[in-house]
């Protein structure tokens, strides 16, 4: 009796085990207006108007999630700034990998996507590409893992880069007085 017991109840828990995890993915999180509204984009977390900040505190009422402060204050200058990048003077890009961020996937689309003067030269079967000046046949615009290989070691972090990109450009040719950016 017991192995025909477990024959008719196993099935039906276990989809129901199944509907429930499903369930939990694909319902919403918050259902209709149970959930807090989360206070819109600040402006005086950005150097912007304090009043303004005020009467945003005021329009989100005591519903809102607490305030964090933020752990990097950047200003609205500092991060829309634009930047002259001289690929055919001295400037060279130096990307920083970090793992688990997309770097791969875009250290490919650096070397390979991108419209330029003149593309990056990638061999069929080969990892790394050769990313040189336009007019140029041996200096490089472009420091990364798909253009000069592991230079300063797998997943070097930015302390790594800063102390070993220089050294790394003058053991293969590159001149040493550039712009790292």
């Amino acid at each position: 009796m017991d192995e025909r017991f477990h024959r008719w109840l196993l099935p039906p828990l276990l989809a129901l085990l199944f509907l429930l995890i499903v369930y939990q993915y694909v319902s919403p999180a918050c259902p209709g207006a149970a959930c807090p509204r989360r206070p819109p984009g600040s402006a005086a977390r950005r150097g912007g108007d304090p009043a303004l900040r005020e009467e945003e505190e005021a329009a989100v009422g005591e519903a809102s999630l607490p305030r964090v402060a933020s752990k990097f204050p950047f200003a609205r200058g500092e991060l829309c700034r634009r930047v002259h990048f001289d690929m055919r003077g001295r400037d060279v890009i130096v990307f920083l990998h970090i793992q688990k961020t997309g770097g791969t996937t875009f250290g490919r689309h650096l070397v390979r996507n991108i419209r330029l003067e003149q593309p990056c030269y990638c061999r069929a079967g080969q990892k790394k590409c050769a990313c040189h000046r336009p007019g140029g046949d041996k200096d490089t615009w472009l420091f990364s893992r798909f253009s000069t290989g592991w230079s300063c070691g797998l997943h070097a972090d930015w302390t790594e880069l800063t102390s070993c990109v220089p050294a790394a450009m003058e053991r293969r040719g590159w001149a040493g007085n550039r712009t790292l950016r």
